[in-house]
């Protein structure tokens, strides 16, 4: 018998589910200890933290172009300062977790805080493209730190019947932060520079800091060795599959770097996946995803936000480029997305409970791929009706399946793994947006130049390469030369966005049969515990 087979949580058996339960009352008494006040006020506080790690993504894509204009910095330099933050986070993230259930959970967000508002502070000390991107990575550990350190902490604090409405919560907030975001970027561009979109989220970081000294803690009840080597060939392994995937957006599916990065992604996860599985104390045991709810709740987390995100991507040119909106009105006018998204979140957990995890997920995925549609069939000439049903129905099939996969991938480890676990749900988030932006980025992109070529070929070389390469580029040009590109430049885009939207949608679909014909073990691996 291995020293995994020996150990008192083995995911492989007829017990596991009850296992967890009685670990769960023998390890954990702290959620049995605190008053509803303390409970309220660390849910308050993991959510404001959530939302400015998950916010933090759309506040600087708003504030590009103005950084650019005053910084100088090339379009590929505005990439990086996008993306380095999301590659950092969902790289360390599975290990950050693993730290807090070793050291204590507290501990690591507070530093995790503390990382985040100095980081987000040094870009005010000065523009040079090398300094911002240096500082972004660093915002992006502090947010690996601080992500599964609130969940986990979340779920610590409340007893397994009692924490379904604070995991809703929390989803909510996750699913909602990147339009949060995009609201404050628009109020503080409006009445000060682009520093503001850095100095705003560094001050709210440090008086997280101290808010979070008041939070309850948590650790293993028994602390094992760290796996310095598990958490290396994670780092490894989800770095270069994002890298891979966000590269594919201004490179192409096809392009070497790519294929490259794709491919050391998955083989590093093989070799991670082969060393944890013989490893005594893995930083994550695999055998997890063999769990049906872990496995379904990991899938589901990571489709939602491949849609969600793709969406968004599109969405946000959309309001701009083609409704001519400002950056404050484009995420102003989203707000029927948060009046189907928050209660329903609420009620996720415990509908899942009376229908099975399985029945709500691919409900609310069928309601998700639907939204991903009509949002798809926006046009130019859409009225705000349309749109306005289209992300109320987006916004209802997030709340359904988020706060019910996160749930599932929680529920179903021991106590002393809930930091591991979160990490888990943040990584497939991350996987998932990025893949998302990627996939409707780069059919967006193909589909809008075969549009339009054929109105730009008569234009001078420069200005057709500008014009075929985005919708910026042709409004600009129609500015100056062509005035009727305009319309022409706008139904591409709308054309391009169908067929991008088109193809999230059905991965969607895809995604929710191979849940739907996933087999129970038994009756109670297919409902939240």
């Amino acid at each position: 018998m291995t020293p995994l087979q020996n150990r008192q949580y083995c995911y492989d058996t007829a017990g596991f589910v009850s296992r967890l339960k009685r670990g769960a009352m023998r390890t954990l008494p702290l959620d049995e200890q605190l008053s509803a006040g303390r409970r309220a006020w660390a849910v308050a506080v993991m959510c404001a933290a959530v939302g400015l790690v998950i916010g933090m993504v759309t506040i600087v894509n708003t504030a590009l172009p103005a950084l650019a204009a005053d910084t100088g910095v090339s379009q590929a330099q505005q990439t990086w300062i996008v993306d380095v933050y999301t590659l950092v986070l969902a790289a360390l993230v599975l290990p950050a977790g693993a730290l807090g259930d070793r050291y204590g959970r507290r501990g690591v967000l507070i530093i995790g805080l503390v990382v985040f508002a100095l980081s987000c502070a040094a870009p005010l000390v000065t523009g040079s493209a090398g300094w911002l991107v240096a500082s972004r990575a660093v915002t992006g550990l502090g947010a690996a730190l601080i992500m599964p350190a609130t969940l986990s902490i979340i779920n610590a604090s409340f007893p397994p019947g009692r924490r379904g409405s604070a995991i809703g919560l929390w989803a909510a907030v996750a699913g909602v932060g990147g339009l949060l975001g995009l609201i404050v970027a628009g109020l503080l561009l409006r009445h000060f520079s682009w520093h503001s979109v850095f100095l705003a989220p560094a001050v709210l970081a440090a008086v997280l800091a101290v808010a979070a000294c008041t939070v309850p803690t948590s650790r293993e009840a028994r602390p094992r060795p760290f796996d310095i080597a598990g958490a290396l060939l994670s780092a490894l392994a989800v770095g270069a599959l994002v890298f891979g995937i966000l590269r594919a957006a201004d490179l192409g599916w096809g392009n070497a770097v790519v294929l490259c990065s794709l491919a050391a992604g998955i083989v590093l996860g093989a070799v991670f996946a082969w060393f944890e599985s013989r490893h005594p104390e893995p930083l994550l045991d695999i055998r997890l995803f063999a769990n049906r709810a872990f496995g379904v709740g990991a899938l589901s987390v990571t489709l939602q936000f491949t849609a969600a995100f793709g969406a968004l991507f599109s969405l946000a040119q959309y309001l701009q480029l083609v409704r001519g909106y400002d950056p404050l009105t484009s995420g102003l006018v989203l707000w029927p997305i948060g009046v189907s998204l928050l209660p329903l979140s609420m009620a996720s957990a415990p509908l899942a409970r009376r229908l099975g995890l399985r029945t709500l997920t691919c409900a609310g995925l069928v309601i998700v791929a639907a939204g991903i549609v009509l949002l798809g069939r926006l046009g130019p000439h859409s009225g705000y009706p349309a749109l306005a049903v289209a992300v109320f129905v987006l916004g209802g099939g997030l709340g359904l399946t988020a706060p019910a996969a996160t749930s599932a991938i929680i529920d179903n480890v021991p106590p002393d793994k809930y930091g591991v676990a979160s990490a888990v749900n943040d990584a497939t988030r991350e996987v998932g947006a990025a893949l998302g932006i990627a996939l409707a980025g780069s059919i967006l992109s193909a589909t809008y130049t075969d549009s339009v070529r054929p109105a730009v070929a008569a234009l001078p070389g420069p200005l057709r390469d500008a014009a075929e390469g985005s919708l910026a580029g042709a409004l600009a040009v129609a500015q100056r030369y062509d005035p009727g590109l305009v319309a022409t430049a706008r139904a591409a885009f709308a054309q391009g966005m169908w067929f991008s939207l088109l193809a999230l949608a059905v991965i969607v679909a895809a995604g929710t049969v191979v849940i739907a014909c996933i087999r129970r073990r038994r009756p109670d691996e297919d409902r939240l515990s």
